[in-house]
């Protein structure tokens, strides 16, 4: 099977005519035929031209997996329109609001449990015209003034026919979406994707999993990140295939009985949730997950975080499915790397996607032979064309000859593997010694009764940087912290051992079970600033004795 270079929109429009009564997607506990999905697509896209909105144009969406996340997106696609697909559990503001004002948004969709972040700030978005509900408008958003918000399905199903979106005004390479990725400072930056980005990221995805009619795909992880939309909405839909799309993570008996009812082969997720399957898989609930939920399961995918081996090897010896680790990026539409079944290294992230090239840097830009530690920078049709309204942002993002600074650290090895080792912005300087902070974790990790932690630099206020261990202990445990610390000085060099430790009940994370670093730094830099200033105060009644 094959995805055909053309814009999003259209590649869905070849299914519904060739195989209009095959089941597209699956939710809410409803079933859609491709036949169906295509009128509903074509009836929002009349129901957007009514609205004003034409090719260029910005639409911002709120909403977790549903039918409407997908009606909504296809139709903007094929009017020319751009998606700008926002996290929906984002409430603050002052971020909603710099989003929204920054690329001109003129209508939200969102769903009743979000209508009151967006119906509070309409009255500053002067471009904002519009607040389209899927569900329900709550009375008290109904007594918002200004608000103007409108029932998405009452809106479709009352518009009008408009020959002027007979077919698809979208080119290959024109945008198609807008995804704001949120930095260690400032404001969040827009990642401008086109619709030949993301087709192109969808085929070698298929051209490595060799993807078949027989394969069904269960999309449990937001459609508001490029993983998921690329591999879980964008590839099925252009090949005729079928979706399963989870609204809810929890409870989990709801969507593991989807899987097996609807014969699920393809599953994408991050590893705390393939950690979690592991050790839930026993006794009954292993012959469950066996012989039910993942029965038709080819293999899994495993992304937007370290995958560790405690969990690949108990994933796989519990249920029996290859889990596979990836890598990518928002900025890359988002695949860069992944193992497949035929060709797999633990550790790495696989080998480069076709269409895509990677290599690794010095600080100057030089390529770096093989098997030596640098940025890893990628070129190739699904790498983004750059920030939205931020030329300088973009500037820095390419290197002269166009190629993407990923910001990441990694090698190449001989046989085109690659391996991450940190991010740029995480490594550590200690007296000018470099400390990736993933290898500080994973030496953290292995003591048997740490359930998770992250590793930081903070800033020790004379130009340099101290190492800060935030952990989370395992429940059920005796922790003795003296046994944990000489632990650490038996796996870790000196200049890598934190010097500052805190336990957590959890750590910060987003809604991918990302952890946020940029909290835990922020949360270090004011204890340590904190701890500075009561010295100094200290100081003086300490000389007075």
């Amino acid at each position: 099977m094959e995805i055909k270079k053309t814009d999003i929109y259209t590649s869905l429009t070849a299914n519904a005519y060739n195989k209009p009564e095959a089941i597209a997607i699956v939710a809410a506990g409803k079933s859609w035929t491709y036949h169906e999905l295509l009128m509903k697509v074509d009836r929002a896209a009349d129901m957007f031209w009514g609205l004003g909105l034409r090719k260029g144009d910005r639409v911002a969406t709120a909403l977790k997996n549903s039918i409407e996340t997908i009606i909504a997106n296809y139709a903007l696609y094929k009017i020319g329109a751009v998606s700008v697909p926002i996290n929906f559990m984002i409430s603050k503001a002052d971020e909603l609001k710099f989003i929204l004002g920054d690329c001109e948004v003129q209508i939200v969709v969102t769903q009743a449990e979000y209508l009151r972040n967006y119906a509070a700030i309409k009255k500053d978005l002067p471009d904002l015209k519009y607040i389209l509900s899927t569900d329900e408008i709550p009375s008290g958003v109904k007594e918002m003034q200004d608000a103007d918000i409108r029932l998405f399905w009452s809106e479709l199903e009352n518009s009008t026919f408009n020959k002027e979106i007979l077919s698809s005004k979208a080119e290959y390479g024109d945008m198609a979406m807008l995804l704001y990725t949120s930095g260690t400072t400032g404001n969040p930056k827009g990642v401008m994707l086109s619709h030949q980005n993301i087709m192109s990221n969808a085929h070698s995805v298929v051209l490595m999993f060799k993807i078949t009619e027989e394969d069904v795909f269960l999309c449990i992880l937001p459609m508001f990140h490029t993983f998921a939309w690329t591999t879980c909405v964008v590839l099925p839909l252009a090949l005729g295939l079928k979706i399963v799309a989870v609204a809810n993570i929890t409870p989990a008996s709801a969507w593991l009985h989807l899987m097996g009812r609807e014969r699920v082969s393809f599953m994408i997720a991050v590893p705390q949730l393939f950690g979690v399957l592991a050790k839930e898989a026993k006794g009954f609930k292993r012959l469950y997950l066996l012989y039910w939920a993942f029965r038709k399961v080819r293999f899994c995918i495993s992304g937007a975080a370290p995958l560790s081996l405690d969990t690949l090897q108990r994933f796989e010896g519990q249920l029996e499915v290859p889990l596979l680790e990836g890598y990518g990026l928002t900025e890359t539409s988002p695949i860069v790397s992944v193992n497949t079944l035929h060709s797999r290294r633990h550790g790495t992230v696989g080998i480069n996607i076709p269409y895509l090239k990677i290599r690794i840097t010095d600080d100057d830009g030089n390529e770096l032979p093989r098997n030596t530690e640098g940025e890893i920078c990628v070129k190739g049709e699904s790498v983004t064309r750059g920030y939205y309204n931020n030329p300088q942002a973009t500037a820095e993002a390419f290197d002269k000859n166009g190629w993407f600074k990923t910001g990441d650290i990694g090698i190449i090895d001989d046989e085109g593997f690659l391996q991450i080792r940190d991010r740029k912005k995480d490594m550590i300087i200690i007296k000018g010694l470099k400390v990736f902070s993933a290898q500080v974790e994973a030496a953290v990790s292995e003591y048997p009764c740490v359930e998770e932690c992250a590793i930081i630099g903070v800033p020790d206020g004379q130009g340099g940087e101290f190492i800060k261990l935030y952990a989370v202990k395992k429940k059920g445990v005796d922790f003795n912290e003296a046994d944990f610390r000489k632990f650490l000085k038996t796996k870790l060099d000196n200049y890598k051992r934190p010097r500052d430790i805190e336990f957590l009940e959890e750590l910060p994370k987003n809604s991918l079970r990302k952890v946020l670093k940029k909290d835990l730094r922020k949360d270090a830099a004011e204890k340590f600033k904190a701890r500075v200033a009561a010295a100094e105060k200290a100081a003086p009644a300490l000389a007075d004795l």
